[in-house]
């Protein structure tokens, strides 16, 4: 019996866990519109439930001119974020971009990642 209410314990306490962490992490940037940026490279990371991404970026005459995903743990959905959310980031200039559909937490997270690594090349 009681191996029985343990198991049930467990199932449960693994349960409430995975589906906390399923909703989707808060977005913590936005756009970069009078920052003063220090040119140079930087590296931060992120992690919101089972997602995880750290980054490089390179700050060039204080514009974002490249991120790297340099580590990226999710899904096979969440994947699909990996080259389309670093690529919205340089065009708009902003950690505050569209996330890739099916791939929300993914997307939010690498967007925070990049906003950890921007809050280090502030003047």
């Amino acid at each position: 019996m009681k191996n029985h209410q343990l198991i049930r314990l467990l199932v449960a306490t693994i349960l409430y866990e995975f589906l906390l962490g399923c909703h989707a992490a808060p977005i913590t940037g936005g756009d970069l519109e009078g920052m003063k940026l220090i040119d140079g490279i930087y590296e931060a990371s992120s992690r919101h439930g089972p997602n995880s991404a750290a980054v490089k970026i390179t700050i060039h005459e204080g514009r974002i001119s490249d991120v790297q995903l340099t580590r990226h743990m999710a899904s096979w959905k969440g994947k699909r974020a990996d080259i389309i959310i670093p690529q919205r980031i340089m065009a708009e200039q902003s950690t505050r971009v569209d996330v890739v559909s099916g791939a929300t937490n993914s997307s939010i997270v690498i967007m925070n990642a990049v906003q950890k690594a921007l809050e280090k090349a502030y003047e």
